[in-house]
């Protein structure tokens, strides 16, 4: 198996090595995506919540043609090996040269030091044991096992996080034999201790935090850059709690800023004045709702009353069928409800084309016997549609270009349900 040379030196960039093997793991439209083996290796695999380093092998042929392979995922096999993916193959033998993409390596670095360090002072000060880990491309999260802390506790994790950063305390590695771990482990002093035999590697935070990790982390908290929590959210297993370390922190600082810059502008003032600008808008925004919700009920009055004029009850049924091109259904269905309870013997089948699919609404005055959910749906399911409801009052989804096929199947199935003078 590679020799794992981030387990020493997390700062290494470039390394030599051999190639051990090499397999094909795809092939599609005649190009090849390979997997390399090496001999040793500072590409970290994904692995305990960190994603892989990403980069490039070159190798020098015979006659001094350097070939460059990018590397565009690490992993590691379930007997323990590294490897490298791309699309370049590498014969075995072959004296490698690697690189990694610094940048991505640092940014991991800083957000699994930064989780160590969050992780111990969520456990020191409010004793919330972190039971899961993930660094994600812009943010990263950890769960902890317990209800939501208050947000003044957040604040204050965040400050004591971000102190520790500003004393630029030493972060050590250690390997030591299973069993002083699993006696660190019954002193207190190691956190958690993972299932696997052997020697253990340790990340020690100065007079914070001792863990057991085979990530990569950075030489000292000040190299962390700054710790900012992004927020949180209620998850199965407790609280969900996301953090940035470093740049990203900048990066979404500057983010945040620019928001709250474009938000200020919309109402003409300062960042400052959003909180009572958003008030002032949500009272608005009410005032306004309700004044809306009064004048479509007022609208559906009179619109039921001109409708129950314009219909007369034909072989008692009054049938009310309307397609709108500019009505959505919470007006559809305030009105077949106003036309259907001022009036007997009155179906309104009420179809709407403002989006599509479009909608149709069907309901019945109280002294109807038929089941408007049970037809509705039947005559939806005949088109692939869905739609149901109550026995008096009904409502679904259908396309727009079938609006009028339904409606004939649906006028047809009505009449079939209400008895008829002339058929007597």
């Amino acid at each position: 198996m590679s020799d794992r040379l981030y387990y020493a030196d997390s700062f290494l960039k470039s390394f030599e090595a051999a190639v051990t093997d090499i397999r094909e793991v795809s092939r599609t439209a005649g190009r090849s995506v390979w997997q390399v083996a090496l001999d040793r290796t500072a590409f970290y695999p994904t692995s305990g919540g960190q994603p892989f380093d990403t980069g490039v092998l070159r190798a020098v042929s015979r006659t001094g043609a350097v070939l460059e392979a990018p590397i565009e995922s690490v992993e590691e096999d379930e007997h323990g090996e590294v490897w490298h993916t791309t699309e370049k193959p590498l014969l075995a033998g072959s004296k490698v040269e690697g690189e990694i993409v610094w940048s991505r390596r640092l940014d991991h670095m800083q957000q699994h030091t930064g989780q160590h360090l969050l992780s111990a002072i969520f456990a020191r000060e409010l004793h919330l044991s972190t039971v899961s880990f993930h660094l994600g491309e812009t943010a990263s999260t950890i769960d902890l096992a317990g209800t939501a802390p208050a947000h003044h506790s957040l604040e204050r994790v965040e400050r004591i996080v971000n102190e520790i950063i500003a004393e630029d305390r030493p972060v050590r590695m250690q390997v030591v034999p299973r069993e002083k771990a699993e006696a660190l482990l019954a002193e207190g002093q190691l956190r958690k201790l993972p299932e696997r035999e052997g020697e253990i590697r340790l990340i020690e935070i100065e007079e914070c935090d001792l863990n057991a990790c085979g990530g990569t982390h950075v030489r000292s908290t000040g190299q962390i850059g700054g710790l900012l929590v992004r927020g949180t959210e209620k998850v199965a297993r407790g609280v969900r709690v996301e953090f940035v370390c470093g740049l990203r922190a900048v990066a979404a600082a500057r983010h945040d800023a620019e928001l709250l810059e474009r938000a200020a502008a919309l109402i003409s003032g300062k960042a400052d004045d959003l909180p009572a600008a958003l008030e002032r808008l949500k009272s608005e925004t009410k005032a306004s709702a309700k004044q809306h919700l009064r004048l479509s009920e007022e609208l559906a009055g009179y619109h039921a009353t001109r409708l129950a004029v314009e219909v007369p009850i034909e072989d008692q049924l009054r049938l009310v069928s309307r397609v709108y091109a500019d009505r959505d259904r919470e007006y559809l269905r305030l009105l077949a409800s106003r036309l259907t309870a001022s009036v007997p013997q009155t179906v309104a089948l009420l179809f709407g084309m403002e989006s599509d699919p479009g909608s149709v609404v069907l309901a019945h005055s109280h002294d109807m016997e038929f089941h408007c959910g049970q037809l509705l749906r039947e005559a939806l399911a005949s088109f692939g549609m869905r739609g149901g409801g109550a026995a008096d009052l009904a409502q679904g989804e259908i396309a727009v270009d079938r609006i009028q096929d339904l409606r004939t199947a649906l006028t047809a199935a009505i009449r079939d349900r209400v008895p008829s003078v002339t058929r007597r």
